[in-house]
């Protein structure tokens, strides 16, 4: 199918040793655009490059390839790993520097903090400032001029369902999540002549392993909010991966300034 490849293209995927940001990565490696994992753990960073790498050499299906085949896989452009500390802005400005010219730029990392906002300790509050928005804002200050610049860019901003809709627990967290909503729409407007996207990506309850580490302390919570999903189950890593890379091809090209939640249907708006 045309317009879904991205070969050529190099893009950034930040938090890209979590679970979702992982998936990111497969997903656009995938699709043939040279991927730059970017992470504050830089050995987790590395691993995910590693199997990247790993996958562009193997054996089994690909495009062109039938299932069971034996036939390689079609070549992936070779994935880099770099360990970048969101929260301090000289690194950003450093990393930006050392991963060359962006097309895409996935704005996945976060920080949460889950505890009632009147209690709250507002040192937590500025970390996830920091690192939720003022480091996206930052990025995409630095990497944006490039991509207008080609003529081509899409800017893909992770934010939660948290902030559409409120959660328990989260009001600093979701305060800052919310804040990619203004910030990607405004990008939309001022980088549309540029040939370039702008848009968000709100994950509802997702299989993570952070959300296990909750479980675990609070036996039968996933459980419970499954039986709230419509779909009945929760999302997965690569349910989210998939529409954020789709919004990175061609086929997205009149997609921008959106704000799209993968919730199985707990919003609908």
């Amino acid at each position: 199918m045309e317009g879904l490849r991205l070969d050529g293209r190099t893009a950034v995927v930040t938090g890209g040793a979590g679970a979702i940001g992982a998936a990111v990565c497969r997903d656009l490696s995938a699709l043939g655009a040279r991927v730059v994992v970017a992470d504050v753990d830089g050995p987790g960073a590395a691993t995910v490059a590693d199997e990247l790498n790993g996958a562009s050499l193997g054996l089994g299906t690909g495009a062109g390839t039938g299932a069971g085949s034996g036939t390689p896989r079609e070549r992936r452009a070779p994935a880099t790993s770099l360990e970048v500390d969101l929260a301090d802005p000289a690194a950003v400005e450093e990393f930006c520097g050392r991963a060359g010219p962006v097309d895409i730029l996935v704005n996945n990392a976060g920080v949460s903090i889950v505890e009632p906002f009147v209690t709250g300790d507002p040192e937590g509050w500025e970390l996830m400032w920091r690192v939720n928005l003022r480091a996206p804002m930052l990025l995409t200050r630095l990497l944006l001029p490039g991509m207008t610049e080609r003529g081509w860019g899409r800017l893909v901003f992770v934010s939660s369902d948290g902030a559409r809709a409120g959660s328990g627990g989260e009001g600093a967290y979701a305060a800052t999540k919310a804040g990619l909503f203004g910030l990607a729409k405004t990008l939309a407007r001022e980088a549309a002549r540029g040939n370039v996207t702008s848009n968000v990506v709100c994950p509802g309850p997702t299989d993570t392993p952070m959300l296990r580490r909750v479980d675990a302390e609070r036996p039968g919570l996933v459980d419970r909010i499954a039986r709230g999903i419509p779909l009945r189950r929760l999302g997965t890593p690569e349910d989210v991966a998939g529409l954020v890379a789709y919004l990175c091809t061609d086929r997205a090209a009149y997609v921008t300034g959106q704000v799209l939640s993968v919730s199985g249907g707990v919003t609908m708006h």
